[in-house]
């Protein structure tokens, strides 16, 4: 589910806006995605249920929030629009609802884990749209 549809569009995206795989391949990640990619990691790392879900709700539901707060009629491009609906849509509401209410129940008995790979990811997530807008 994470990356079900996400896949097909990004590469579709990509090629719509010219963005060749030599280029991605080249292109450095900014500092924000090395640290969101390395928490990811370290999340998995700890084999700790309550660690990955601590990652996932805070970029999945940030993604949903900001995709149903998106106004309407969507936008006419595609790499707009569907990127909208690929976030707010039944399916991925149901699976952000999972992810939440799982994090509730196993969460708990992890509370300082979690906190902690939550509160660095919302930093994380935040230093990645800082840069997105910085660098427009």
């Amino acid at each position: 589910m994470v990356s079900s549809g996400e896949n097909s569009y990004f590469l579709r995206a990509f090629e719509a806006l010219g963005i060749t795989e030599d280029r991605r391949a080249a292109d450095p990640d900014a500092q924000p995605t090395i640290g969101f990619k390395a928490i990811m990691r370290e999340a998995a790392d700890t084999r700790s249920y309550a660690a990955a879900l601590s990652v996932l709700v805070v970029a999945e539901w940030l993604y949903l929030d900001w995709a149903s707060r998106a106004p309407q009629p969507l936008p006419a491009n595609f790499v707009h629009a569907e990127w909208i609906t690929l976030h707010d849509n039944p399916d991925f509401r149901r699976f952000v609802d999972f992810l939440r209410a799982e994090l509730d129940r196993v969460g708990p008995a992890q509370a300082d884990l979690c906190r902690d790979f939550s509160r660095r990811a919302v930093g994380l997530e935040l230093a990645f749209f800082q840069a997105a807008y910085r660098d427009r």
